[in-house]
């Protein structure tokens, strides 16, 4: 790329190395999630939503599990003042939730939002202002104690507005751009904007920590948020809030590492949806959790519900490779992954354990309300014998045998390549059909007589070319004898290879299915049958495979 020499890092480490995150596995416990959909994600939006919409967002939001969920900035326009005045003039917000607004550290503003929250019982009012390098220096030409005082005289004002209205509102106070600001300024910021507020156990501020442009690594911002965890004031009756953006592509590795470095709570949005690259993603951040066995208070457990509404209420996409919510993410073309997966559902099957560990499948599908034989195994030409058994077994009941499901994943993999298409489950159904069921091009069997004369004697009436002729023989059993009177009449020399047959489902009335394979010449061919008499069903799949040697079809 070109112009390289004109890039520098913007970030800022803090003076001491702050690696005790490092040496944590995992989050062990989910934060308080605060929503920003209806600020960050609706200002984000091309065309944003309606009043009427953000109520129904709302809604959402509350059903989804939410407990904090800012609203917006009520003070910058009056369809913002009037969607929070809905809320609480048609009393939509319950008891347990409380409604975030955010204002910039400016008076007028701050008084407008005071006069939109009057009503609301659990309240956050969180201001700020921005206190980077760049900043500073381009947009305020202000130095460092001029900035501090801005954020000082908001913090005021937020306490004094709320003591004048005999209300006990929670104060939020963000660093905007903190990743762009020298930490042990922001630290000093923080820290004079907590000895206004002195926070208390039962009543604690948020300190709002927002990577406003993502501009470094995870492993900076988490740095940078154990610095403060380690030298807040106040640090027992302070949340350590993060904003993460995504512009690198690292939001939810950076949200991670911040929260093994001591945050308390996330500001996020549905699929990502923000400004610019876009806001952190709770589904991926409330998936990751949920994969590594922690509970991530959420609920999601009906991801094509969420993802539908999703897309209705912000004319949104959802990307197909969307973690834990895509179309594709459980899906397995590749037939080495079929495979896995599918011996993987087995041995769950026999060994039923308590832990989840099937290959490639970091959590089980059924658990944000997807299908295994419509959203896990998905056959098209790079599929393999694993995952086309596995669909027809799990949809339909099939159980080939071994050797017949190769010649089966090939002739379902050569069906889609021609065709240029997935194969859906009851396409699939209908290539097995044609393949190994109705195949009779040559000829058919119309009745079956049997004697016990010399172990089995078989009259058979074959069908040909319009005419009919009956060939008795003999065999050891019924489809033995039926063998013989196939070979004697059209004069053939193949060998019953194999036989295999199960009931399709487990009630009085089910059908039989049968396998049946012949072999000339180093050739070995299958049929199946289907019917509720456990011969007719034999005989059949014999039919079949036979006319799948003379058509040579039916053999890999």
């Amino acid at each position: 790329m070109r112009n390289v020499s004109k890039y520098q890092r913007q970030y800022f480490m803090p003076p001491e190395r702050c690696m005790d995150w490092a040496k944590k596995d995992y989050v062990e416990k989910a934060p308080v999630w605060c929503s920003v959909d209806l600020r960050d994600g609706n200002q984000s939006l091309v065309e944003p939503m309606s009043e009427d919409t953000k109520i129904e967002f709302f809604k959402f939001l509350v059903e989804l599990g939410f407990k904090e969920i800012e609203v917006g900035f009520p003070a910058a326009s009056e369809t913002e003042y009037n969607f929070l005045r809905a809320l609480i003039d048609q009393d939509l917000v319950p008891d347990d939730v409380t409604i975030q607004v955010l204002t910039q550290a400016r008076e007028h503003i701050i008084r407008k939002t005071f006069e939109a929250v009057k009503g609301l019982k659990n309240v956050i009012v969180h201001v700020y202002n921005s206190t980077s390098l760049a900043q500073r220096e381009q947009v305020f030409k202000k130095d460092k104690e001029a900035i501090k005082q801005i954020a000082v005289d908001g913090a005021k004002l937020l306490k004094q507005l709320t003591e004048e209205a005999g209300a006990s509102y929670r104060f939020e106070y963000s660093p905007e751009s903190f990743t762009g600001t020298e930490p042990e300024y922001a630290l000093e910021v923080c820290n004079a904007v907590l000895d206004v507020w002195q926070p208390t156990a039962d009543r604690k501020a948020v300190i709002n920590l927002p990577a406003t442009v993502e501009n470094a690594q995870p492993h900076v911002y988490a740095q940078q948020i154990e610095y403060m965890h380690k030298h807040l004031k106040y640090r027992e009756n302070v949340v350590i809030s993060l904003h993460p953006h995504n512009d690198r592509g690292c939001g939810v590795a950076a949200t991670e590492a911040a929260l093994l470095a001591g945050a308390d709570r996330v500001e996020c949005t549905l699929f990502g949806n923000g400004e610019r690259t876009g806001n952190v993603d709770v589904v991926t951040l409330a998936g990751n959790m949920f994969s590594q066995g922690v509970d991530p208070e959420l609920n999601f457990e009906n991801m094509p519900y969420i993802c539908s509404m999703y897309k209705m209420l912000t004319g949104m996409p959802i990307s197909p490779r969307q973690p834990y919510a895509g179309e594709l993410v459980f899906a397995a073309f590749s037939g080495s992954h079929q495979d896995a997966i599918a011996k993987g559902m087995e041995w769950r099957e026999t060994h039923n354990p308590d832990k989840w560990t099937v290959p490639y499948l970091p959590i089980d599908p059924r658990d944000v309300g997807r299908e295994y034989d419509s959203d896990v195994i998905r056959i098209n030409s790079q599929s393999g014998k694993g995952g086309v058994g596995y669909v027809l077994k799990t949809v339909y009941g099939i159980q080939m045998p071994r050797k017949m499901k190769e010649v089966m994943g090939y002739t379902a993999k050569h069906v889609s390549d021609v065709e240029h298409k997935e194969l859906k489950p009851d396409e699939l159904y209908k290539v097995f059909e044609d393949a190994f069921i109705h195949t009779r091009p040559v000829f058919d069997i119309t009745a079956c007589h049997f004697k016990q004369i010399n172990g089995i004697e078989a009259t058979v009436t074959i069908y040909q070319d319009g005419k009919e002729e009956t060939v008795v023989a003999t065999g050891n059993g019924r489809l033995d004898a039926i063998s013989n009177a196939i070979k004697q009449h059209f004069n053939l020399d193949y060998v019953l290879n194999g036989y295999e047959q199960h009931a399709l489902t487990s009630t009085s009335r089910s059908q039989a299915m049968s396998y049946v394979s012949v072999q000339a010449d180093n050739k070995e061919c299958w049929g199946a049958g289907l019917d509720e008499d456990i011969i007719k069903s034999s005989y059949k799949a014999l039919v079949s495979a036979v006319n799948n040697l003379m058509t040579d079809k039916g053999h890999i």
